[in-house]
């Protein structure tokens, strides 16, 4: 009776986490050191990206405060895009993996060493909510100092144009002066002659280059000029094509024509510059000049309607 006893003793509770096959494989046993050094790279790489982005958008809003630098701008641009880019797909690479692991189940007691592998984990895990925390905070801090950035540009588009693309400096009595801001008398232009005048004071105003061009006695008529805008012979008109803004600056005397190089659109100066060919959808406007007690060409006027591309001013439909 004694001699079978050794094989009916209830197994102790260190016994209870073995199968038939043998011990577990310790491999299978998380340890605490090595979920330690896991957790913090998965925070690292993440904040540290997060951070870079912080520190790039609000360097990015500085130099846009203090007037912009295209190659600054572009260089905090790219490390902002990239911190952000690179700290989300860390992050969910690290902490969402998504390949399928399968686990051996050992059996359903616990041995020892697994039990204090889990305390060991859950003490980890208050550690790692942590983390995230602090990785949510860090992604909140990118989407504000990049959001300030951002509404820097909105500066950069500039005042609204009003009435910059209907109307030039051209007005009642402003001379008018070679680009080089020498005056001009009517008996500068001879006839069948062309030259390019500016308003005097705005050498630089893109709206305001303007052709006078002297006739020949034949050649003027009753449809070169709307009544008091020439003086006798001698008619202006913007020098801004009407299509897309080039300079028309190519005159045939022979015939009265002007041509713009960049689409050959034409224009009849004896017909108040008229468009006969091309793809220009409105004549050049005309600038009405007299002249100064000195003797010196002035405007009377803006011109009689803006200068320029069409698609400033006109209806779509027009």
């Amino acid at each position: 009776m004694s001699g079978h006893s050794d094989d009916s003793e209830t197994k102790t509770g260190d016994d209870r986490g073995t199968d038939s096959d043998g011990p577990i494989d310790p491999a299978l046993v998380p340890r605490a050191e090595d979920a330690h050094l896991i957790i913090g790279g998965r925070v690292t790489v993440p904040v540290l990206a997060f951070a870079v982005a912080i520190l790039a958008s609000i360097a990015l809003a500085w130099v846009y405060a203090i007037g912009g630098q295209p190659q600054a701008e572009g260089i905090f641009l790219a490390l902002a895009l990239a911190g952000i880019g690179i700290g989300l797909v860390s992050w969910a690479h690290r902490f969402l993996p998504a390949e399928e692991v399968e686990e051996h189940r050992a059996p359903l007691a616990s041995p020892a060493a697994e039990l204090e592998a889990l305390e060991d984990d859950l003490d980890l895990a208050d550690e790692e909510v942590g983390r995230r925390k602090i990785l949510v905070r860090m992604l909140g801090g990118v989407a504000a100092a990049f959001g300030v950035a951002v509404l820097f540009p909105l500066r950069s588009l500039g005042p609204r144009p009003g009435q910059g693309l209907t109307t030039t400096p051209m007005g009642k009595g402003v001379r008018l002066v070679t680009p080089e801001g020498s005056p001009v008398k009517p008996g500068d232009i001879a006839t069948s002659g062309v030259l390019t005048v500016m308003p005097e004071g705005h050498l630089d105003d893109a709206n305001s280059p303007t052709l006078l061009i002297r006739l020949t006695a034949q050649q003027f008529g009753p449809q070169t000029s709307r009544e008091g805008y020439g003086l006798g012979t001698l008619v202006a008109f913007s020098k801004i094509c009407t299509h897309a803004g080039c300079p028309v600056g190519l005159y045939e005397s022979n015939q009265g024509l002007l041509f713009c190089p960049c689409h050959q659109s034409t224009f009849d100066v004896t017909k108040g510059c008229k468009v006969i060919f091309g793809p220009a959808p409105r004549d050049l406007p005309q600038l009405p000049i007299g002249m100064d007690d000195d003797g010196y060409l002035v405007a009377e006027g803006d011109f009689e309607r803006p200068v320029g591309p069409g698609f400033w001013t006109q209806d779509r439909d027009s």
